[in-house]
């Protein structure tokens, strides 16, 4: 298991993306939509074959007969760092030994990328969202696909009040992703052509 990407969810993808851009001081890239679940992301390259992306409903889509992912149907206020996705080479392994609420395998597509990804039947992540989304790609993985801005990940910090038992269940060794005790909430730290920003 492995840092994949971060997602930051607004209101709207307009939102989402004004925020991820004011934070960083660099434009997002078009992405596209997620038919299954009614959303649409913009993207940002990272180095380190990281990305981000800015998520939200897409308002044209039809109406959904199940739960969005990322708990996206209660979110609500300023746009923020929502979750963080971690990729595994087989995701039924890596969910073996996680709590059934970590998600079940979904087979889920974007133009031709090809993916399974653990979703929540409910949309809600174990840890009041907090816990990693898990993704297994197949084929190829968008971030060679996007334009680098000269931004890396520094350091991602995951706070929850239980954070030393999220630590242990997930044994992630990841050097840029800390665990803290505290309410709950991400914060980003990224060198940037501007020099260290912080994205929340």
């Amino acid at each position: 298991m492995e840092l994949d990407h971060l997602a930051v969810a607004g209101e709207s993808l307009e939102a989402a993306a004004a925020h991820v851009e004011e934070a960083l001081g660099v434009p997002l890239q078009a992405g596209g939509s997620h038919a299954m679940f009614g959303t649409h992301n913009r993207l940002l390259g990272l180095a380190e074959g990281l990305y981000l992306e800015a998520i939200a409903v897409d308002p044209e889509a039809e109406p959904q007969q199940r739960p969005r992912w990322f708990d996206l149907d209660r979110f609500k206020g300023p746009p923020r760092i929502s979750n963080w996705i971690c990729r595994c080479g087989d995701l039924e392994a890596a969910l073996a030994g996680l709590p059934d609420a970590a998600g079940q395998p979904l087979a889920l597509s974007r133009g031709d990328l090809r993916w399974r990804m653990a979703v929540p039947k409910d949309g809600i992540l174990p840890f009041q969202n907090m816990f990693p989304a898990l993704i297994e790609w197949q084929g190829g993985h968008p971030a060679p696909r996007l334009t680098q801005r000269g931004c890396a990940l520094r350091r991602l910090v995951v706070a929850h009040p239980q954070a030393a038992a999220l630590c242990k269940m997930l044994g992630l060794r990841d050097g840029r992703v800390v665990f803290e005790a505290g309410r709950g909430g991400y914060e980003a730290e990224f060198d940037t052509p501007h020099g260290l920003r912080v994205l929340r």
